[in-house]
Parts: C-alpha cells; structure tokens; sequence
C-alpha cells in the first residue's frame, strides 16, 4: 500500500509539468521538523525529554507548489506509540496530502513497583517510586503522580522494577457484602435516613442491593461513599 501511495505521488508530481514550481522532499522534511520541534519544546516545558526524527523522503519526489505554508498533524498519538504518522498536507489552490511516519521518544517519570505486588493488594506510598521511562513505548499508559495509584487494588501480580499501567490497577469496592451501611432517601428538598446491610460489594456509582434493616425491605440504591448509599425518589 505504501508503493502504490507512492507512485501515485510520483504521478502527481509529473502531471504538474515542468516549468511549473514544486514543493521538494526537503521543504516537506524541513515542514515535518519544524513541527516536531515545536512539539518537543512544548513537551520539554512540561518536565519531558523528546527525540524524534522523520523518516526519509525520496528525493525524486515533487509535489505541486503550495502556495503557504505546509501543515502538519498527528495523525497517530505520539503518547502511544514511538513511530506516529504525520499528515503533511498543502491547503493552497492546487492542494494535496502526504503521510509521513515519525520516531518519537518520550522520556518523563512514571511509577514501577519497589516491590513485588500480588493481586488484591493495596497500594499504599512505598509500594511506588518515580523513575525516567519511555512513556509513549507503553501502549497501554502510564501513571505519573503517587495520588493517582495510592487506594488502589492491584488487579494481577506486578514484578518489582516494572512500570505501573492503569489496567493493572482497580477502585477498591467501598461496599462489601455484609457491611453496614446508611441508607439516605432523597425526594425533593427531604431526606430521610435509615440503616441497612448490604447484600452484595460494589464500588462508588454501582448499583448494589441492601437490606433496611427496620423493615426488613431490600431495596436497591446507589453507592455515594463507603458505608453510605443513596435511594432517589
């Protein structure tokens, strides 16, 4: 698919004739840095460290004259993945597009495991620590900040020294099956309070069945905060 976008291009080029002006490899590469650059700053700013470089462009390639300047896209998330597509395109009277594929690497602090981790664990601020990783070469995410894992159940076994993903972590159910709860019934501008016994685990926004216990009714009513559920009315 490559070849055949490929010599299309080629075609194009040669349809333009000539004696008419056209846009170079090099200004297409020269586009594809600038914009990279531009990107790499910005990052940098952030507290990251990019590198990245345009693959090469067939010197014999020659696009019709564009009239402004070239602009250039992600087409691919550079966040997850190290070789992203660009799409360099001309927006003047005579337009046409191009995809160009990148390297990208970005390097910032992400949490790995101080220690082996095993399923159903909590995750307290020494299980974690910061290291330099290549963000973007986890197709399946990072996580930057200790707050953002500290409460969590590890979902699968984690090795020490690996790179913490969000997939492998879970809210806590902040309901379990037998507890106690307060039921809070809400209809208007009222409210009334009852206590209960919950039938079954869930976590904040689940549903989940309780039983009122000065009524002996089960009910079902939506989880708010730990040990407290809400009935709307």
């Amino acid at each position: 698919m490559r070849t055949t976008n490929f010599a299309l291009l080629l075609l194009m080029s040669s349809l333009s004739g000539p004696l008419l002006a056209q846009t170079t490899a090099e200004q297409i590469r020269q586009a594809a840095l600038t914009f990279l650059g531009d990107f790499a700053n910005k990052q940098t700013s952030m507290g990251y460290t990019v590198s990245f470089e345009p693959e090469s462009i067939d010197n014999r390639l020659a696009l019709a004259e564009c009239g402004r300047p070239l602009s250039v896209e992600f087409s691919g998330d550079p966040w997850k993945s190290t070789s992203p597509s660009l799409l360099i395109a001309c927006d003047g009277n005579r337009p046409w597009r191009m995809f160009v594929t990148a390297s990208v690497s970005i390097h910032g602090s992400a949490l790995i495991a101080t220690r082996p981790l095993t399923r159903g664990e909590r995750i307290t601020p020494d299980l974690v620590t910061h290291q330099s990783v290549e963000i973007n070469a986890s197709r399946r995410g990072t996580i930057t900040e200790t707050g953002q894992a500290v409460g969590m159940e590890v979902r699968r076994s984690i090795n020490a020294g690996s790179l913490i993903t969000p997939d492998m972590l879970s809210a806590p159910d902040a309901i379990e099956r037998g507890d106690h709860v307060i039921i809070t019934a809400r209809t208007g501008g009222f409210s009334v309070r009852s206590r209960g016994k919950a039938l079954a685990s869930a976590g904040i926004g689940e549903q989940v069945l309780v039983e009122n216990l000065s009524s002996s009714r089960t009910v079902k009513a939506n989880v708010v905060a730990p040990g407290r559920v809400e009935i709307p009315m």
